[in-house]
């Protein structure tokens, strides 16, 4: 299955560790890590101010790959907290049809827009397990429940934490 990670680059290694178990799982994960730090990628190296690199190809680039991988994806995994990025990428992916699920982490404050995500989780573990669940419903073309987690009952309100 095709995965993008929104998140953060302060989430960064996380990003990248869950990258890697969904790739041992056998699941295609589509990295902007990696498009914008990894070898034979577009290499930023922040030579020069942010404002000078958004109005510039690379950022153009970045751009696309981000919101191409939000919306062409079969599974968008919002990884939290993250910032205005993330979440415009997540209503990328909601306005496409791809189905969003969450990482759920202290610090979240997403207001109404966290019910684009259709299920909130707090461990990476249980996003993996969900991740195998979606995959088989999509494989068999039937819905079915994905495992209700985070943390507690009261963190819950139609599968979104409240905050």
């Amino acid at each position: 299955m095709k995965i993008y990670i929104a998140s953060s680059w302060k989430n960064q290694h996380g990003v990248e560790m869950l990258t890697a178990l969904l790739r041992q799982n056998g699941h295609e994960v589509v990295s902007w890590v990696e498009n914008n730090y990894g070898e034979n990628h577009n290499h930023v190296t922040k030579a020069f101010p942010f404002e000078e690199w958004v109005n510039g190809s690379e950022a153009v680039q970045s751009f696309v790959f981000d919101t191409d991988g939000a919306t062409k994806s079969d599974l968008v995994i919002y990884y939290a907290p993250s910032g205005k990025d993330a979440c415009a990428e997540l209503g990328a992916a909601w306005a496409s049809n791809v189905p969003i699920i969450g990482l759920y982490a202290k610090g979240e404050d997403l207001g109404l827009m966290r019910k684009m995500v259709s299920n909130w989780y707090s461990r990476y573990t249980e996003i993996l397990e969900a991740v195998e669940v979606i995959e088989a419903n999509k494989a068999i073309k039937q819905i079915i429940p994905l495992p209700a987690y985070v943390g507690s009952e009261s963190m819950r309100i139609d599968n979104n934490p409240i905050g």
